[in-house]
């Protein structure tokens, strides 16, 4: 297979990868966040509730300006008072003011706790179907697409990303709710209580709010950079992780530990510019609303020296006043969610807006139980709309119960040829059928389930050994399980375990030799006794003993069933029913090993230089 492109922007015959949209990010684009807020109707019931809530809490809230006017009134109306029945009165007025205020209070807490809990319960929800159904729309992406992404780059948008939508849908949406309540109501109420008053403070709210817009314009494109500096940060880790052992065998810990404090600097010096923009943007709007206050503290002091204002009513206008710039100062944070979740929402929806090139088409049919009928009709193919094609008007057949065995030099075509008939690909001319099918017209999943195969890379699961060899066929029988670990000559070591079958394996197998993996991988593919079966290289971790045991029980396996085996060895293909001899992705022989070793130099010369070595 062609190396994976190492940069991002690589494009699928014309159309743009996954990184592609990012060229939108120097404007502001919040289709996607509120695409992704639409999520919350999943959750109405719960949602429902929190805004319920909250409105509820926020009403507590305005009544208690209200308690303390009236009660900074009687105060001062009643401090002339000296009738006992007056003053009694006034102590009345009192206690039932502090009863209400606490009452409020109390009110307000027990719906803050409501709407917070249900807020985040919702918002919990669309995390929840969003990251699974970002991993399904990953499974389902085709080789190509992950041919050109990066693995760092999905596990950020899987993870990080998501959890940015998800703190905006509970956290930022009720704070810019409650922010816009407080605004309105608050108005409404000066201006009953005080026109003038309230027009003096009037001309800073559209300051405050287009402050605010601008800000936001800004930032989205600031977020999205840091999202995609976390993601190159994450991508270096994951490889780094996955391949210490090569680093550590090259000496290259101080060269990897380079690249990653690049990265992590990078990444660092894009904070710094967001948080120099938010350090600009705090100190203005709290300068907008000191400046309201000045002017109320002027000019409703010039009301009451001439009496048109009371000093409870002066303390409700300021309580209100702070509370009119509370929702304003939230909107900094609001902003700030927005932003980041804006830009990590287009992020999440370019995965799952992403088209897969691999598909069922309109139509595909089930395809039914299949005798094993392979051929290959003027094949040609190019990766990712290269125009230098990998596989050349490449044409074969495979009967019934045949083994073909596929050998070149690397980068000849072999893995592409297997890669083809499981349709991980599409041809890009030409056709491949399967019991006279073309595999374009079939359902994938009927396809591939009758397909039994063993990459050269043998990819293990965290799990046990059992968990393992059952993966394509989790019902299997323990006896299922020990007669295909058997066949595969894994059944002795496996044994050899203190806990047998139940032995749990490392990451990505890394408990086991790689002989073990590759018998272990061998074993899965046999319990599913498919009727096409795919050996990529699959004895070349082993040693030439145990290459040996494996081979004799693979040759009484693949009897009855057509197999497609990949070897750098040709002493593992002598008894193949046709050998494809394949070079720079054309078949420059075919036939068998007598046969070949008579027409095709290439194959006498690999068969002779194995031979002396």
């Amino acid at each position: 297979m062609n190396p994976r492109p190492s940069h991002e922007h690589t494009t699928t015959a014309g159309r743009p990868s996954i990184a592609a949209p990012r060229r939108r990010a120097d404007g502001a684009n919040y289709r996607a966040l509120g695409r992704a807020v639409r999520y919350l109707f999943r959750y109405r019931r719960v949602a429902g509730i929190a805004y319920a809530s909250l409105f509820v809490s926020i009403l507590a809230q305005l009544m208690v300006p209200q308690l303390v006017q009236g009660t900074i009134d009687t105060i001062t109306r009643g401090v002339s008072l000296t009738a006992l029945d007056a003053r009694a009165g006034l102590e009345m007025w009192l206690i039932a003011a502090g009863i209400g205020v606490v009452g409020f209070a109390a009110l307000r807490g027990l719906f803050a706790f409501s709407y917070a809990y249900n807020a985040e319960r919702a918002s919990q929800g669309v995390a929840f179907d969003l990251r699974n159904e970002l991993f399904a729309k990953i499974q389902r992406l085709s080789f190509s697409y992950h041919d050109q992404t990066q693995t760092g780059q999905l596990m950020v948008r899987a993870t990080d990303d998501v959890e940015k939508v998800r703190m905006f849908i509970g956290q930022g949406l009720m704070m810019a709710l409650q922010a816009f309540v407080f605004l309105f109501g608050i108005l409404a109420i000066l201006l009953l209580s005080n026109v003038q008053l309230t027009l003096v403070i009037l001309p800073t709210l559209p300051i405050a709010l287009v402050l605010f817009m601008g800000f936001g314009a800004i930032t989205q494109p600031l977020f999205m950079r840091v999202q995609q500096k976390l993601s190159t940060l994450n991508t270096i880790l994951q490889e780094n992780l996955a391949g210490i052992r090569v680093v550590k065998a090259f000496v290259r810990e101080a060269s990897e530990q380079a690249k990653f404090t690049r990265a992590a600097d990078d990444l660092m010096q894009q904070h710094l510019v967001v948080s120099r923009v938010f350090s600009f943007l705090f100190p203005s709007v709290f300068l907008i609303a000191n400046l309201g206050q000045a002017a109320v503290l002027y000019f409703g002091s010039r009301q009451i020296l001439a009496g048109t204002l009371t000093l409870g009513e002066w303390q409700k206008f300021s309580l209100y006043l702070m509370l009119l710039f509370f929702p304003l100062g939230m909107l900094g944070m609001i902003i700030s969610q927005m932003s980041q979740a804006s830009a990590s929402a287009q992020r999440i929806f370019e995965i799952l807006d992403a088209r897969s090139d691999v598909s069922d088409k309109p139509g595909a049919r089930t395809l039914p139980p299949i005798r094993g009928h392979v051929q290959f009709e003027h094949v040609t193919f190019r990766y990712f709309g290269s125009a230098e094609p990998v596989l050349r008007n490449v044409s074969f057949e495979a009967r019934p119960g045949e083994t073909i065995a596929l050998l070149g030099a690397t980068g000849s075509g072999k893995t592409t040829i297997i890669n083809l008939i499981p349709r991980f690909y599409d041809a890009s001319e030409g056709r491949v059928m399967i019991d006279g099918h073309d595999v374009r017209d079939v359902k994938l999943d009927s396809l591939r389930s009758q397909i039994g195969i063993v990459l050269q890379d043998a990819t293990l699961f965290s799990g046990t050994l059992r968990d393992n060899i059952a993966f394509g066929r989790p019902d299997a029988t323990m006896e299922q399980v020990i007669a295909a670990a058997r066949a595969a000559e894994a059944h002795e070591f496996i044994l050899g375990f203190p806990e047998g079958y139940d032995t749990r394996v490392g990451e990505r197998g890394a408990t086991l030799s790689g002989g073990q993996k590759q018998r272990v991988a061998i074993a899965r593919a046999l319990l599913l006794d498919p009727r096409i079966l795919i050996l990529d290289d699959s004895t070349s971790s082993v040693d030439l003993a145990t290459e040996y045991q494996i081979q004799k029980a693979l040759d009484q396996l693949m009897q009855g069933r057509t197999s497609f085996v990949i070897a750098q060895r040709i002493s593992t293909v002598l008894n193949a029913d046709q050998i494809l001899v394949l070079d720079r992705g054309e078949i420059v022989a075919r036939g068998k090993h007598e046969e070949l070793l008579e027409t095709s130099p290439l194959y006498a010369e690999i068969y002779h230089s194995q031979l002396t070595h």
